[in-house]
């Protein structure tokens, strides 16, 4: 077990300790074990812990979801688009007078009452602004989310099939960094000096994985999600080993 824990970060155990228990359900009890929905590093988990014991797939609604519900199921059994569980919505409003953001609609979405894992992707694209749910929770939703910040909205129920995906804009790197510090990495990402990327850092202007974290000495891993003040938002997506030189091989990707 201790083998386990060794290869993530201490406030990672609990997580793990869950994953664990839905690859027992799946072994002791022969059937599919649903997820909420998952963040990118949380998918990285998953897959680590889980490796072969059990079958794995992930679905959030479209090809390019960030966030995920997964399926952990017997070898025999094939998950289907439906077993996810999704539901979509597309927020109506009067957008001649008022306009909604990412951060208004999350808050509204949190303060009905409901953790974030059961949300998906928020979606805005010039077409309409648009989101996924558990499929459990959606006519709860549907009927307590009357605004969106100070906007009054209407929520009306629509197939997956209906998103508006805007077009992909993202820059994919691959370089190489002497640390998996934050502050080095963030200097890396940001293109700017370590000092300065230090700064932001204790400065609580760097969220990892949509929590601010002040420590630049913090170790950043394969999945993280850095918001960088000034800089938007960079996921780490692969850790692929080191260099001769003794750097760490990094991809990631930037939403431009």
């Amino acid at each position: 077990m201790s083998d386990i824990y060794q290869h993530f970060r201490q406030d990672e155990r609990p997580f793990i300790d869950q994953v664990l228990e839905w690859k027992q359900i799946v072994q002791d009890q022969y059937r599919m074990k649903l997820t909420d929905f998952l963040d990118p590093r949380e998918q990285v988990i998953v897959k680590a812990v889980i490796g072969d014991a059990c079958g794995l797939a992930f679905f959030g609604g479209y090809d390019r979801a960030e966030r995920k519900r997964a399926i952990l199921y017997p070898e025999y059994m094939e998950p289907e688009q439906d077993d996810f569980e999704l539901r979509a919505f597309e927020v109506q409003y009067a957008e001649k007078f008022v306009s909604i953001d990412h951060r208004s609609l999350l808050g509204s979405l949190m303060g009905i009452g409901l953790k974030r894992q059961k949300y998906g992707d928020l979606i805005f694209s010039e077409e309409a602004v648009q989101l996924i749910v558990s499929g459990e929770i959606a006519d709860f939703v549907g009927t307590q989310l009357t605004k969106a910040g100070k906007a009054p909205v209407k929520l009306e129920k629509i197939e997956l099939s209906a998103l508006h995906i805007p077009a992909s804009d993202v820059e994919i790197r691959e370089d190489t960094v002497s640390s998996l510090r934050l502050d080095a990495v963030c200097a890396l990402m940001s293109r700017q000096s370590r000092q300065k990327a230090q700064a932001l850092v204790k400065n609580g202007l760097v969220k990892v994985n949509w929590k601010a974290v002040e420590d630049p000495s913090y170790q950043v891993a394969e999945g993280d999600m850095l918001s960088i003040r000034g800089f938007g938002r960079c996921s780490l997506t692969k850790v692929d080993g080191k260099t001769k030189k003794d750097k760490w091989k990094v991809t990631f990707e930037r939403q431009k």
